[in-house]
């Protein structure tokens, strides 16, 4: 993927687009790339996060016949990453907004990886469980991290790339993955050293994070003074309309809890995560028990799936930077787009319940993928409702919500699978869920910052 070509003076925002550090003809100084490259490490951050993280459901059917474990303890277990994850997303965010998100985020990768390896010696469902409880843990910064430094490092009309490129590290990690650990699986003849191997990358990649990011534009060696005016100038307008709407700049949660678009935010993370981890985490076994996929054939299946995710991620970040660059508004943009992604994936999950086909089945899984990942923009309203102060802990409330999915839908799932010993109402609880991410989008006001 190459980085975005916005680049311009520093004195003209509407400039010839450029990249170059150095003067441009006029003589003003053309402003540097830094927080394109920044982004792309945090893609690739992301990236790995959802690999160690989907390692285990394409390794399950493995695991289910060595631990000899039913479907509901299946649900469980695949659950397990959730609870810790959610229950942490308020506490980091606001160790976030305290602290900074580059001491959070790379503390976070260390004992990620080090909990990933871990998992790799688990000799039955109750140390797995615990193994799994200490991802979560240690896992819950990057993304509310990764608001943060949306809002810190992003002028105001590229916060939906900024959005889409941190998030699509999502569907890129979890297709990268069903190759990637079946790779290891298949080449080790061990799950478990593919789980520790996954481990120490995810260690090296805490060490990258420390080395490039920084919680400041202004700290970063590799941004010079056009590039760091280009955002303080952004910030100065945000902060100077936010002023006229009436927000103060006050720090928490809790004054939040009175809008709607605060809930609509949640309730729309929330709908669209139980679409998209039931997918993560049960469509292997779905594509092995339902569509009789062998793990080779699993894992690229999943790369095509969740890689349609990627690419339509990237393109919806595209389209609504664009969109809203030639002036129409926020709330425009976003409700057409997203209201159109939810219309479709409803609508594709449905298809899925009803073709018999495998490849029909997997064509439908790619298409709901692609429109599904266009609410990877949500990962720009924190700094829309919250602005840079209160991105943070407003990004961890969104995602305790999605994450409440995330520990609900697995076990819904394994009770669905276990008393039916089928998967349709399974696929109709994702239609729900997806419902419910429809109504959300429709119903939050993008235009302006909460005044709190």
């Amino acid at each position: 993927m190459s980085i975005p070509n916005t680049e311009t003076t520093a004195t003209s925002p509407e400039a010839t687009p450029g990249t170059a550090d150095e003067p441009a003809k006029d003589g003003t100084q053309r402003r540097t790339a830094v927080r394109w490259k920044l982004f792309l490490l945090l893609l690739v951050l992301v990236s790995v996060n959802y690999i160690d993280r989907g390692s285990i459901s394409v390794a399950l059917p493995i695991i289910q016949k060595e631990f000899n474990l039913a479907p509901e303890l299946v649900g469980l277990l695949l659950s397990a990453f959730f609870w810790t994850y959610a229950l942490m997303q308020v506490p980091v965010g606001w160790l976030i907004d305290k602290f900074g998100p580059r001491k959070v985020m790379t503390a976070s990768c260390i004992g990620w990886g080090a909990a990933t390896a871990a998992s790799g010696m688990a000799g039955g469902f109750l140390s797995m469980f615990i193994a799994r409880l200490g991802i979560g843990v240690t896992e819950a910064g990057v993304m509310p991290a990764g608001g943060k430094l949306n809002a810190i490092w992003m002028h105001k009309s590229e916060r939906g790339r900024g959005a889409t490129i941190l998030d699509a590290g999502a569907p890129l990690g979890a297709g990268l993955g069903g190759i990637i650990i079946a790779g290891l699986i298949a080449s080790t003849g061990s799950w478990r050293w593919s789980f520790v191997i996954a481990g120490a990358a995810t260690v090296l990649m805490g060490l990258a994070v420390w080395w490039y990011v920084r919680d400041n534009p202004r700290q970063h060696r590799g941004v010079n003074d056009a590039e760091a005016s280009y955002i303080e100038a952004s910030h100065a307008a945000e902060d100077a309309e936010a002023a006229m709407d009436g927000s103060k700049g006050k720090r928490g949660l809790i004054p939040y809890l009175k809008f709607r678009s605060f809930w609509a935010m949640c309730l729309g993370w929330l709908g669209f995560n139980g679409v998209f981890y039931g997918l993560l985490t049960w469509g292997p076994l779905y594509l092995a028990q339902a569509k009789g996929f062998d793990l080779k054939t699993i894992g690229w299946s999943t790369l095509v799936i969740f890689g349609a995710g990627f690419v339509g991620e990237i393109i919806g970040g595209t389209i609504a930077d664009k969109w809203r660059a030639s002036g129409a508004s926020a709330n425009l943009v976003m409700r057409t787009l997203l209201g159109i992604s939810s219309a479709i994936v409803v609508a594709g999950l449905v298809g899925v319940t009803v073709v018999p086909d495998a490849t029909t089945a997997v064509v439908l899984l790619s298409v709901v993928l692609f429109f599904l990942r266009w609410v990877g923009l949500f990962w720009s309203i924190p700094s829309i409702l919250g602005g840079r102060t209160n991105a943070g802990v407003l990004g961890g409330a969104m995602n305790l919500s999605g994450n409440i999915s995330g520990f609900v839908t697995p076990i819904v799932v394994g009770l669905i699978v276990g008393a039916t010993g089928s998967y349709t109402w399974a696929l109709l609880y994702f239609v729900g869920s997806a419902v419910i991410m429809g109504a959300s989008v429709l119903t939050l006001n993008y235009n302006k910052r909460l005044p709190v």
